[in-house]
């Protein structure tokens, strides 16, 4: 069975949304990590920022995947 155009077209904008989180995610992470090793090597202060970001993250790559069930997912 065939998917609708408008149920595609839903698909490709979460999951473009969500390359975009991704992108941004891990360009901080790079950042804070680097910051991390220059300033405080001793304290995974970063760990928090990881983890913390991390987790709607994961809320939004199951939203973009249509985990969620809903009228549209």
């Amino acid at each position: 069975m065939a998917e609708a155009p408008e149920h595609s077209s839903l698909a490709r904008r979460r999951l473009a949304g969500f390359k975009l989180h991704m992108l941004a995610y891990a360009a901080a992470m790079v950042v804070l990590v680097a910051i991390h090793v220059v300033i405080r090597p001793e304290q995974p202060w970063f760990v928090l920022l990881l983890v913390g970001w991390g987790a709607p993250l994961a809320v939004h790559c199951a939203y973009a995947m249509g985990l969620f069930g809903g009228r549209n997912g």
